[in-house]
């Protein structure tokens, strides 16, 4: 797929001040006072955020495909913190997400913490359109909001030493009843290179479908690598470390011979138990021909030359 590079940064135009703020000095101290008020009391954390929604869409990134359905795409999702059945809606909904925080540490100039709110404030939001591929052989393309995750990483100030950056999701036995399952490696693991951490396709989502993204899908705020299979993108991150040494993945730990690090797409490289030639499409049931790294290779493919000897791909 073809991605056209244009810039990014333009803004939306601000509305002016509605006119009869202005008729009179009592009409604009009793607007701005109780502007203050609402600003300060009257408005919830919730539609703070939702303030924020939809956010501009950068049109550099396209699709081949139809955006799937919400109807779709939001009652069939993976998160095993909640059970292993697609339906992890109702389950999802015990966590709570508002307030969050989350916890920058490892090889970097000063670890500290800091709220998504406060993160989304530094980085900015933007809308894109990604495909979605499943390891599992579905797929899907929807919209993002989120940031690139390049600004987290410039954010962190890692050090010299930071090879790999590791995501860890939250861990919390009392809302989540996968969790309590003892022979999974909790918490979810992830991680990826410094290289692919600062492509510019790798991207840290908070929304989805305009809005904020709800708990099925990794609330408050998650990882996309549409590159990869859909496991390397984990949800409900609670930390960000910068490490010198390979992070185990929690599906690496669990069956490795199955689930590498890497985890890159492609249809000639079969699962142990099922083919990646081609894929379902959520919404349609269409079978689709895989494309090599889900279709981004022109974008990624240098990332990996001189590792030809490395298992590349599940």
């Amino acid at each position: 797929m073809h991605i056209k590079r244009r810039r990014g940064w333009e803004i939306p135009e601000h509305l002016a001040t509605p006119e009869a703020v202005f008729l009179s000095r009592r009409s604009l101290l009793g607007g701005a006072a109780g502007l203050v008020a609402a600003s300060a009391f009257g408005r919830s954390a919730a539609q703070a955020e939702d303030a924020l929604y939809p956010a501009k869409r950068n049109e550099a990134y396209t699709l081949d495909r139809a955006v799937t359905a919400e109807r779709y795409s939001g009652d069939y999702n993976n998160f095993y913190e909640f059970g292993t059945s697609k339906t992890v809606l109702p389950a999802a909904n015990a966590l709570k997400t508002n307030p969050w925080t989350i916890k920058i540490d490892g090889l970097v100039e000063k670890p500290f913490e800091i709220g998504v709110e406060d993160l989304v404030r530094k980085t900015g939001l933007e809308e894109r359109l990604y495909r979605h591929r499943c390891v599992e052989a579905w797929s899907m393309a929807v919209p993002w909001t989120g940031f690139p995750l390049a600004k987290l990483v410039a954010l962190a100030k890692p050090t010299s030493g930071a090879k790999y950056v590791q995501f860890q999701t939250f861990m919390d036995k009392a809302v989540a009843p996968g969790q309590r399952q003892f022979f999974y490696p909790w918490p979810y693991v992830e991680g990826l290179t410094m290289a692919e951490a600062n492509n510019d396709l790798a991207f840290m989502v908070t929304g989805i479908y305009g809005k904020p993204l709800p708990n099925q899908f990794g609330a408050p705020i998650r990882l996309a690598v549409p590159w990869k299979y859909g496991f390397k993108s984990a949800k409900s991150l609670v930390k960000v470390s910068f490490v010198a040494e390979r992070p185990k993945t929690f599906w690496e730990g669990l069956q490795s011979s199955e689930y590498g690090f890497w985890a890159n797409v492609n249809p000639a490289v079969p699962h142990p138990r099922w083919s990646q030639a081609s894929e379902r499409v959520l919404g349609t049931d269409q079978r689709v021909p895989t494309l090599i790294y889900n279709g981004y290779g022109e974008q990624v493919a240098g990332l990996y030359k001189g590792l030809e000897k490395e298992r590349l791909f599940v």
